[in-house]
């Protein structure tokens, strides 16, 4: 991660007195903030855009979000407010910025009164099995608190400013909040991690060699867009008749997974991110509506995985999202037989228009100057 005190571009007025109490009046910050892939899913809000259940992921490294977010002082409750997306305007973007705007109004009340210009470009394809909300609202979230601590007054140190960033990039995102650390990210509380929350993501330090070099290949099913948002997939669970059951049963996972990820447990590691994944979509498909959103592509996708790791012992495993693109984990040790053997000679062979897009752990946020 950059470090913070790395100066932007920005006005300091020689007077806060005259210039409105802030303590800059202009400036630039930029940040780019990566998705994550959860192992044990979050499945179920509370309001506040709190989870049900604590949920853990790993943070991912080519898929992210560089967001830049331009700011001029222009007058008491005067602010307005320009998305662009790649340079371009893209006003069908807006609502959902606006509606977060509004949410963290309470602790951003300078907000109303700058005229921001946020421009915005991700590195991946919506729709592709990567959460782009979560590398989105994470790295606006990252400028925001920047432009606050510019603006108003410093955060006390790193980790209280990575904490705040988090804090409201869950209010745009839930999963957004697990985007601000590098390589694995629990979110809820729980009493097997110190520190744990509901309100912000937490780093989870206690991680064997084994899983601090993973991969993650993405196989892009479909590229529709899905069949339900996930704000109405989470909202099919306050009436679900196994929600109570599920949420239990995703709080043992997540204390199982701390332990996996400490000791190294491979084995147990496949076992638990397979189980996780058919259970998210279990759960889809016998809620009320029901929705199936894996394709038979996907289940012949699963079955070979499955027959691959059984013929050679190799560690491979898959996990799913909300919708029909698998990601297939594997330690990076070995990418090139699973690259070569499972994705060409197996898996592309039966669908060879199957686009595949690799990425591995990653390193967190950077700040871009």
């Amino acid at each position: 991660m950059a470090d913070l005190d790395a100066n932007p571009t920005h006005n300091h007025p020689s007077n806060t007195s005259e210039n409105f109490g802030y303590h800059c009046l202009s400036g630039k910050v930029s940040w780019k903030s990566p998705s994550n892939i959860a192992i044990v899913k979050y499945w179920g809000k509370k309001p506040g855009q709190l989870p049900m259940n604590p949920s853990l992921s790993m943070t991912l490294n080519e898929a992210y979000t560089e967001t830049q977010v331009q700011f001029a002082h222009i007058g008491r409750d005067k602010g307005s407010l320009t998305f662009l997306y790649e340079g371009k305007e893209k006003p069908e973007f807006l609502p959902k910025i606006q509606q977060f705007f509004e949410k963290i109004a309470g602790d951003y009340p300078f907000l109303a009164d700058f005229q921001l210009i946020i421009d915005s470009r991700n590195t991946f394809p919506h729709s592709t099995g990567i959460a782009s909300s979560a590398s989105s609202m994470s790295a606006l979230a990252l400028c925001l608190a920047e432009m606050k601590s510019l603006c108003m007054q410093p955060f006390a140190n790193t980790e209280a400013f990575m904490r705040e960033a988090s804090r409201i990039a869950r209010i745009g995102s839930g999963s957004a909040c697990r985007s601000l650390y590098a390589g694995w990210t629990s979110w809820g509380a729980s009493e097997y991690l110190e520190d744990a929350s509901d309100y912000h993501g937490t780093a989870v330090r206690a991680i064997h060699p084994v899983f601090t070099e993973m991969c993650d290949s993405i196989l892009i099913v479909s590229a529709l867009r899905k069949k339900v948002s996930s704000s109405d997939g989470h909202a099919l669970m306050n009436q679900h008749p196994y929600a109570e059951e599920r949420f239990n049963h995703a709080g043992r996972q997540h204390a199982k997974l701390l332990q996996i990820l400490a000791n190294g447990d491979m084995e147990g590691f496949i076992e638990l991110t397979e189980s996780e994944a058919l259970a998210l979509h279990a759960m889809m498909m016998t809620s009320q509506p029901s929705y199936l959103l894996l394709e038979p592509e996907s289940l012949r996708i699963i079955q070979e995985i499955r027959a691959f790791r059984a013929e050679t012992g190799i560690p491979v495993c898959f996990t799913l999202d909300a919708g029909p693109n698998v990601h297939v984990l594997y330690p990076q040790k070995e990418k090139n037989i699973i690259i070569n053997k499972l994705f060409h000679n197996r898996i592309q062979k039966e669908f060879p228009s199957l686009a595949i897009i690799h990425d591995s752990i990653g390193s967190g946020p950077q700040k871009l100057n």
